[in-house]
């Protein structure tokens, strides 16, 4: 068994505990060549939907064959042009996954902040927004996040894929999608 296969099962459980369950739709943004999406989709089942999105099409391509390898067929993958446009309609995820991708290295804090509203418009309400927040400051998140009306709703510790598929322990921070405030009810 190699050990992407062994990570699935490791990665299962992991996506478990952050709340994936059977039939939902998520969202993984920068999903690269699928170390999350292959477990997600096997969690969200034939009733569920992952779409898939990076600017990489090698990657994407790699996340396909592996999905083929392994019988999924509930993957979409969408490929960008590197921008923070997510084509889907208007609430339609129940599961963001932003991890290893809201930093410096390919985000601006202006780009940061497009994406975020960008996740806002496409996540139901109430949706998780699922953040592993690597090589960024654990404040300059926050501050994106609540200023993208989402709320911390918990954080755990967990075992997570990394680049070059190694394993370490990371702290990922869920979040909830808040109703906008309108400002003439809220004052």
């Amino acid at each position: 068994m190699n050990r992407f296969t062994r990570w699935v099962e490791e990665g299962k459980a992991c996506l478990r505990a952050v709340g994936v369950r059977g039939g939902l739709t998520v969202l993984d943004f920068g999903c690269g060549s699928g170390n999350y999406t292959i477990p997600v989709a096997e969690l969200v089942g034939a009733t569920g939907r992952v779409y898939a999105v990076d600017q990489d099409r090698w990657k994407l391509r790699a996340l396909m064959e592996r999905a083929e390898s392994r019988g999924l067929t509930n993957i979409e993958d969408i490929e960008t042009a590197g921008d923070v446009r997510i084509p889907l309609a208007d609430e339609t995820v129940d599961v963001v996954l932003l991890y290893d991708v809201v930093h410096h290295y390919y985000f601006t804090a202006a780009e940061r902040h497009a994406l975020l509203r960008e996740v806002y418009r496409v996540a139901k309400p109430h949706a998780l927004i699922s953040v592993y927040p690597k090589h960024i400051e654990l404040h300059e998140l926050t501050e994106a996040m609540e200023a993208a009306q989402f709320s911390l709703r918990n954080t755990c510790t967990l075992t997570l894929l990394v680049h070059d598929d190694n394993l370490e322990e990371g702290e990922v921070y869920n979040f909830t999608k808040e109703e906008k405030q309108d400002p003439i009810r809220a004052g």
